[in-house]
């Protein structure tokens, strides 16, 4: 059997086998039935057997028959050593099940998250752009499946699933640990990702305890994202200034041999402005005649190598090596288990265009299935202004407050592009402006 619970909009993200909550009576049962079910129909083929446990009686109830494979279907090869794939391709062309899947028993703990472009702090909504970076660590050893790499672009025609991972240990605690690990590791950037919210849930102690029910991120709230903290900004925009330091020394075309930053005279420090979520610090930094340099006012590093893709640095006496991946202003960096894009803040901002009071705007592309409003109407806060259609699922913009809808920009059917002006609002007296919201 296989665990399915953890979910968000009512699909899963996490599954495992076996389940935590199974003993070996309500198994037996499950089993008898799921066959009883197949057998009632004539049914030949592989597929899924569904139930719901109720949790107080420990009842479980028929929910639905899943006639093929399913996206989970590698936690359950992992346990037994029997290639699915295989056995359905068997049992299709009228061949019986192989002797090793009659035979199969189980061994271990397996555990599969569905990693997904997505921004589950703002509901979980599908996300899109290029993957900078798609490169998952060597260690610790799990099974990744995905179609994406460096360079490959997330668009709204199919699903938003990147990869599926799964990790196979003896017990489940080192299965979660291993994965969490692999998640962290990996390196990635360029597009918004649920993965942090995985590792989370994995290293949640309920889930530690078995603790797995539908409502598992209503009632423990996990951690959805990583969040800025000043202290780890420093030390990761000492990484990326420096290593923008040599990557600028590097293609000199004058003087390439000279320190960085060197005068014939005492100057100020170099200095560079980074980002982070709403967070932004200046570095700098000042070449020391050893060949190590000044951070700040009190910090010591030295860079034992650099290649265009990574740097070794030694940082106040704690050596790391970076991956780090550029992207236009975007600098996604991995260290250990830890991930982040930094935002290249230029000298000289060139302005840009200005928003449109009061507009809302597509959060992603997609197709408008439904306008529900005219110009000049009334609308009240939480009314459903447009309906958009985008991988797989509806988005409703609602009114953020009492107003009148200023003007409407689009129509049923039309295809539009992430930040497209959809309408604008204007609130009543008293009311705030807003952005509107999607659910």
């Amino acid at each position: 059997e296989r665990e399915c619970s953890i979910q968000r909009r009512h699909q899963k993200i996490i599954e495992e086998s076996p389940s935590p909550v199974v003993e070996d009576a309500m198994r037996a049962a499950m089993g008898d039935a799921a066959l009883a079910l197949a057998r009632a129909i004539g049914y030949t083929s592989t597929g899924t057997v569904e139930f719901l446990v109720d949790d107080a009686t420990r009842e479980f109830f028929f929910l639905e028959v899943n006639t093929r494979l399913q996206v989970e279907h590698p936690v359950t090869e992992e346990v037994t050593g029997v290639d699915l794939v295989r056995e359905q391709l068997r049992v299709a062309a009228g061949l019986p099940v192989s002797p090793e899947a009659a035979a199969a028993t189980f061994h271990g703990h397996a555990i599969e998250v569905r990693l997904y472009a997505e921004d589950p702090a703002n509901g979980f909504l599908p996300a899109i752009g290029t993957l900078a970076a798609f490169e998952p660590a060597a260690e610790p050893a799990v099974r990744w499946e995905s179609g994406v790499e460096s360079g490959s672009v997330v668009g709204v025609d199919f699903d938003p699933m990147l990869a599926k991972v799964v990790a196979h240990a003896p017990t489940r605690a080192e299965a979660a640990a291993r994965l969490a690990s692999a998640l962290e590791r990996l390196h990635l950037g360029g597009v918004v990702t649920n993965r942090d919210f995985l590792a989370s849930v994995l290293r949640h102690e309920a889930f530690l305890a078995g603790d797995t029910t539908t409502d598992f991120i209503e009632r423990h709230a996990p951690r959805l994202a990583v969040e800025p903290d000043a202290d780890g900004l420093e030390r990761l925009g000492a990484i990326a200034a420096l290593w923008l330091q040599h990557r600028n020394r590097r293609s000199a075309t004058v003087l390439a041999t000279m320190p960085s930053g060197w005068r014939n005279t005492k100057m100020p420090a170099q200095e560079v402005r980074l980002g982070w979520g709403d967070l932004e610090t200046a570095i700098r930094y000042r070449a020391q005649r050893d060949g190590s340099f000044q951070v700040g006012d009190d910090s010591v590093a030295i860079v034992h190598d650099w290649t265009p893709d990574s740097i070794d640095i030694e940082l106040d006496g704690h050596r790391a090596r970076a991956a780090i991946t550029v992207d236009g202003d975007d600098l996604h960096l991995t260290i250990g288990t830890s991930t982040a894009s930094l935002r290249l803040i230029p000298r000289f901002v060139i302005p840009g265009p200005a928003e449109v009071a009061g507009g809302f705007v597509a959060p992603m592309p997609g197709k408008v299935l439904d306008v529900r409003v005219t110009p000049g109407q009334s609308v009240a806060a939480g009314e459903t202004l447009v309906v958009l259609e985008a991988m797989k699922m509806e988005h409703h913009m609602a009114a953020p407050a009492d107003g009148v809808v200023a003007e409407v920009r689009v129509e049923a059917g039309q295809q539009v592009e992430n930040g497209a002006l959809l309408l604008v609002f204007e609130a009543t007296d008293g009311a705030e402006d807003g952005e509107g919201s999607a659910s």
